[in-house]
């Protein structure tokens, strides 16, 4: 059955290529992708199978039913991009200005669509059903899965796989891991209010970019001197708004950041210390501060059997695009497929995509790119566990 997949989707890779550089040149922000699902949707006309668009807003559930009674697998590719004007040089560069593909999302769309083409041919192959999850909004919080999960889009589901294509890793090589695999994240915003005077004269204010400073520093020591050696945290300051004239004190400052846990027990422990340092620098400094913590994305889990059988199946089988099949470290960024991972079994698994020519750029840079091989080895992988799952006797 392995060498059947690997023919058939050998058969649509040129179109695979195709449509993933149309999608790359029309990309669209999370929440309002309108054109992308039209384009999935129509993909399915008068295929075998059922489609329902509008699930979770913008996203589109396709099932794939054998007609035998069996068990029932999902499978989950994004479709959104990112607001980063593309800088590749690429003959299929973004035509929407300001609007980047910066994260693969457009391959991950292509494979699945090339992949669930070949899953309704072989439909007579495979018991059970197949529901195939082209999801919006994974770049932006709450995130499109939520939606999804909201509208049903698991119900009657056992298990969910993902894969997403990673421009630093090796061509061929599917990458997995148990446990926690990526990190959970949450978003502040700290505004500290002082009091505005002349730079000739601090005594006369009260300087809220002392208070800030102060504040920038003082969070690092929440990763160094407040988590264990053995937990993984981040405290990232992305956005000090103090802009003014360099002889005015400043009476106002707003500060926005980046919190990461690789489980969630080590993102409350760092949201509570963040909290205690703006408690103390009112105290310090005789400012007042706005604070706000949004707690958006879980981190992501894989379950330890699943995954374990995921990488068994692919270590077992045979494959054209993949080379390798490795257990790899946990991924520093995060991902919405956390919740489904919250919801039911789950794992979520990584395609090797350095490109074959000039430099690596990692996801979410003006110029990323990636290896259009690893669209084939996402579809081989996911394929092949799809095929060996549902045919399987006993629950994995």
């Amino acid at each position: 059955m392995s060498s059947e997949l690997i023919r058939r989707l050998k058969e649509k890779e040129d179109k695979m290529v195709e449509m993933r550089r149309y999608l790359h040149a029309h990309p669209e922000l999370s929440f309002k992708e309108v054109e992308t699902p039209k384009y999935i949707a129509d993909f399915y006309k008068g295929k075998d199978c059922e489609v329902e668009t509008n699930v979770g807003d913008n996203g589109v559930k396709v099932t794939i039913d054998s007609g035998k009674p069996g068990k029932t697998i999902a499978i989950r590719a994004d479709f959104d991009a990112l607001p980063i004007e593309e800088d590749t040089g690429l003959p299929f560069a973004s035509e929407n200005p300001g609007v980047m593909h910066a994260c693969g999302h457009d391959a991950h769309t292509a494979y699945m669509l090339t992949l669930a083409d070949t899953l309704i041919d072989m439909k007579d192959q495979f018991k059970g059903k197949v529901v195939v999850i082209h999801q919006p909004a994974e770049e932006m919080p709450p995130g499109g899965a939520l939606g999804m999960i909201r509208d049903g889009v698991l119900d009657g589901v056992d298990h969910v796989l993902g894969v997403h294509v990673m421009s630093n890793g090796e061509r061929g090589t599917i990458y997995y891991r148990e446990g926690y695999v990526q990190t959970g994240r949450a978003y502040f915003k700290l505004t500290i209010h002082g009091q505005g005077g002349h730079g000739s004269s601090p005594h006369a204010a009260n300087d809220a970019i002392v208070a800030g400073a102060n504040f920038v520093t003082t969070v690092q020591t929440v990763i160094s001197r407040r988590l264990s050696p053995f937990e993984t945290g981040v405290v990232s300051i992305g956005s000090f708004d103090a802009k003014g004239q360099f002889n005015v004190i400043k009476d106002k400052v707003e500060i926005e950041g980046d919190v990461r846990g690789l489980n969630d027990e080590t993102k409350h422990k760092i949201a509570d210390e963040l909290e205690r340092i703006v408690d103390g620098l009112e105290h310090t400094f005789g400012v007042t501060c706005d604070y706000e913590f949004v707690d958006d994305y879980p981190a992501l889990y894989n379950d330890p059997d699943f995954t374990e059988y995921v990488a068994d199946t692919l270590k077992d089988s045979e494959h054209d695009a993949i080379k390798k099949v490795e257990r790899c470290a946990p991924w520093p960024p995060s991902e919405d497929f956390a919740y489904y991972a919250k919801e039911l079994p789950s794992a979520f698994i990584f395609a090797g995509a350095e490109p074959e020519e000039g430099d690596v750029y990692p996801h979410h840079h003006p110029k990323f790119n990636i290896s259009e091989t690893s669209m084939m080895s996402a579809a081989e992988a996911v394929g092949t566990v799809v095929l060996d799952y549902l045919n399987q006797e006993d629950e994995k």
